[in-house]
């Protein structure tokens, strides 16, 4: 499957378990702030992308969140770095680099971004 191919398919499942319009759906787009993405939409963005492109996603693959209530991983509300090796090991297809300068757990949901799916499903694709 090329590229593009998954793009589209990733934005076109997005926009539909979210109710947004395609075109609005860029790339970029960090899914709980710039999409109003709730948790409950998380599941639906995972079944979507399952149906789509026959590719089982296993609980707290895409999104998880086990790290986030183990005190080696986070303490006083900062990822710590055996946190952020965790998530890079975890989440390979994620730019946690540029999360590491501010590692606050609030500020984890900047991480997930349509772009983040897209590289995600390549790698579920491509096994």
């Amino acid at each position: 499957m090329e590229e593009n191919e998954i793009v589209s398919k990733v934005i076109s499942c997005v926009a539909d378990a979210l109710g947004q319009d395609e075109e609005d759906v860029k790339l970029e787009s960090v899914l709980s702030r710039d999409l109003e993405a709730e948790s409950i939409d998380y599941l639906d963005i995972t079944f979507q992308l399952e149906k789509s492109f026959g590719i089982k996603i296993e609980k707290d693959d895409l999104f998880p969140t086990k790290i986030f209530q183990d005190e080696r991983y986070v303490s006083d509300g900062v990822v710590t770095s055996d946190g952020l090796a965790y998530l890079k090991e975890k989440m390979p297809y994620a730019d946690v680099a540029s999360f590491e300068s501010d590692p606050k757990v609030i500020k984890v949901p900047e991480l997930f971004t349509v772009g983040l799916l897209v590289n995600y499903v390549k790698t579920k694709v491509a096994a």
